[in-house]
């Protein structure tokens, strides 16, 4: 590949610059020094690089932040078991709302998981908080909150999502701020269109 072909495939492969270049506050110069010093694959002039990030990040287009419409509601008193305490058998769940392996959201009932993901379940009793996200919440949005979470040095024990509801487990001690965040980023997603020219 080219060296320009090189460098879009770098800045890339580490989204935290890909986003930087994309909003426009990416210091060319730097992300050229860091890349060479971090990426194996990529190699070349110092200078050569930085150009090659400027101009991929002029076929970006402008990024705008959107409030999705998604509301959050809180259950405090919840935590994450192992799957195979709260399911039948043969490894499903049932249809009173205890969901699937997929992460589907179950009702929320103290008789029922609130969630089943993978291997583990949310269930009712414990010193958890699970976070309810119901609207417009497809992967993009919901990364884009776990980002904010992270960020904000809360952990995300668990997370559920399908159709358009997500469940989001933190301990009880992050709660309140754990809402806050979540409800702010709810209102600033990045806008998710085609954002460049590949070549």
């Amino acid at each position: 590949m080219s060296l320009a072909a090189d460098t879009r495939a770098a800045v890339r492969a580490h989204p935290f610059l890909h986003d930087s270049l994309r909003a426009g506050v990416l210091n060319h110069a730097a992300a050229a020094e860091w890349l060479l010093d971090h990426d194996p694959d990529l190699e070349g002039d110092p200078n050569a690089v930085a150009t090659a990030i400027r101009r991929f990040g002029g076929n970006f287009e402008d990024v705008d932040h959107a409030d999705v419409g998604a509301s959050v509601s809180m259950r405090s008193g919840v935590d994450v078991v192992d799957r195979a305490a709260v399911v039948d058998g043969d490894g499903s769940g049932d249809e009173d709302g205890r969901g699937d392996e997929d992460g589907e959201c179950g009702r929320d009932e103290n008789t029922h998981p609130l969630a089943i993901v993978g291997d583990v379940a949310v269930v009712p009793g414990g010193n958890r908080t699970a976070l309810r996200v119901t609207g417009s919440v497809d992967p993009g949005v919901l990364g884009h909150a776990i980002d904010r979470l992270r960020i904000a040095g809360i952990e995300v024990r668990t997370c559920a999502a399908g159709g358009e509801a997500a469940l989001l487990v933190v301990d009880r001690s992050a709660s309140v701020d754990a809402l806050r965040v979540l409800e702010d980023a709810l209102t600033t997603v990045p806008g998710r269109g085609a954002g460049s020219v590949v070549e």
